[in-house]
């Protein structure tokens, strides 16, 4: 891949030397047309000159073309030695009068809008192994009563017009040499001062060390930079987010489950010493174990949902379906209770991922269930109001306390139950979050008294789903 200032400057100097040689090519081409109009114009003049001095000889059928031409007459028209000038002077029908006898005579036809106001014809020829521009003019000519055509032909030679071609194209491409180097000066300058922020920034994040994932200055960045750096910015800061998430759940994974292996560690050495009998000394160890087990099982969950939020792989689902189903599984436990269950749901398309739903309910539930006494009164309740679906699982137990509100969400923070790690609650607003909801833990009152707890969570509704 090439570098950006690399494709800069190809891409800004191939167009101008491009440009700058068909400038060239062009200025060249109307330099050289100009001095072939210059030269025909002085062919023009020898001819015409060489014309004023022809005159007619005799009368009637005696009567011929004269033509007293002195070689200084065309001494004046001579540029220098470089180019030599020839002539020839003929009658209407062609035949030779004065000049040069091996000059060919010409046979074409003027031009009927010629640039000049005469009757004057230029066309290349070659005379005596020399390339040659000859100009021939048609010229009336009378004496007396006598009236003829002559045609006068001058031809010169082409080496002044090729030397100063030549020294035309030299001075053009000298100063498209000289433009060339300006602009290419130019350029690198401002390629190079163009490309130094990024070349800046690119230092920068060299000499980063592995874990600074601080912003970049966005502001200090050219505009066409900006939203670069802002969008990796937005990268740094997912990464960051992640990377504390990944730190905060080994320290607590570490702090959590040492607690429960410190326990199970104490509690085999005292069934090996026979402080407690066989079947007790397994029963704590399994108690145990399961604590450990279900710790184990949420932090897994809390990690899980830092995943799944990343990797945003939501779709439409009802939001139903997961309740009733984790309502059956826990329907066991429901039963043991003896409560007064009560199931209520509509259906409700949300975006969202199923473990995710199924997760909430099963937490949420069983929190319910834990909380309720045996015999009391358990209500869910799922439906669809104002955009959102709302799910309310509202138990009879003792509610909770405002102390307890404020860190209720907090990982390892639990309610009133002997039982459980305190990562439920937490797993479940994690969730929510992700999902773009909100949950609400309030308390139930009744004539000043607390009757229960409801538990809210709202989602909000997939754009396909029926009004």
């Amino acid at each position: 891949m090439p570098s950006l200032r690399k494709s800069l400057l190809l891409g800004i100097l191939i167009p101008i030397l491009l440009f700058v040689a068909v400038d060239t090519f062009s200025l060249y081409r109307q330099a050289l047309a100009a001095v072939n109009t210059a030269y025909d114009r002085t062919l023009l003049a020898s001819a015409k000159a060489i014309g004023e001095l022809l005159d007619i000889e005799g009368h009637g059928a005696q009567a011929r073309l004269r033509a007293q031409v002195p070689y200084s007459a065309l001494e004046a028209f001579e540029a220098d030695n470089r180019s030599r000038m020839s002539y020839r002077v003929s009658d209407a029908r062609g035949n030779w009068v004065d000049g040069e006898q091996d000059l060919e005579v010409w046979t074409g036809k003027i031009p009927q809008q010629g640039p000049y106001a005469a009757l004057v014809d230029f066309y290349d020829a070659t005379f005596r192994g020399d390339a040659v521009r000859v100009a021939v003019l048609l010229q009336p000519v009378a004496s007396g009563r006598e009236r003829t055509m002559a045609m006068v032909q001058v031809a010169e030679t082409l080496q002044l017009r090729h030397t100063l071609a030549r020294q035309i194209l030299v001075d053009t491409l000298q100063r498209q040499l000289i433009l060339i180097t300006v602009i290419t000066g130019v350029v690198l300058l401002v390629v190079d001062r163009a490309t130094r922020p990024v070349r800046r920034l690119s230092n920068d994040l060299e000499q980063r060390s592995e874990d600074d994932l601080t912003p970049l200055p966005a502001a200090e960045l050219p505009l066409e930079i900006q939203p670069m750096a802002v969008a990796t910015n937005h990268v740094m800061h997912k990464l960051q987010h992640l990377l504390d998430h990944q730190k905060r759940f080994v320290r607590d994974a570490a702090h959590q489950l040492r607690t429960p292996l410190a326990v199970l560690k104490v509690q085999v050495q005292s069934a090996l010493r026979g402080d407690v009998s066989a079947q007790q000394g397994l029963e704590e160890i399994e108690s145990t174990v399961d604590r450990a087990t279900q710790l184990a099982n949420q932090m897994l969950s809390l990690a899980k949902v830092e995943q799944v939020r990343q990797q945003q792989d939501f779709d439409a689902m009802d939001w139903a379906e997961p309740v009733r189903t984790i309502a059956l599984d826990l329907s066991a436990l429901i039963a043991e209770k003896n409560l007064d269950f009560e199931l209520a749901t509509e259906p409700c398309n949300v975006l969202a991922h199923e473990w995710m739903l199924r997760e909430m309910a099963r937490n949420l539930i069983h929190n319910a269930i834990r909380q309720t006494p045996d015999g009391g009164r358990l209500h869910i309740h799922l439906h669809a109001a104002d955009g959102q679906a709302q799910l309310t699982i509202a138990d009879s137990g003792p509610g909770i306390s405002e102390a307890l509100r404020m860190r209720l969400f907090q990982p390892f923070a639990a309610g009133s139950g002997h039982s459980g790690s305190g990562l439920g609650l937490t797993i479940t607003r994690e969730m929510v979050l992700a999902l773009g909801g909100s949950i609400a833990l309030t308390n139930r009152m009744e004539h000043g008294a607390c009757t229960g707890l409801d538990a809210c969570v709202r989602l909000p509704l997939h754009p396909a789903h029926p009004n």
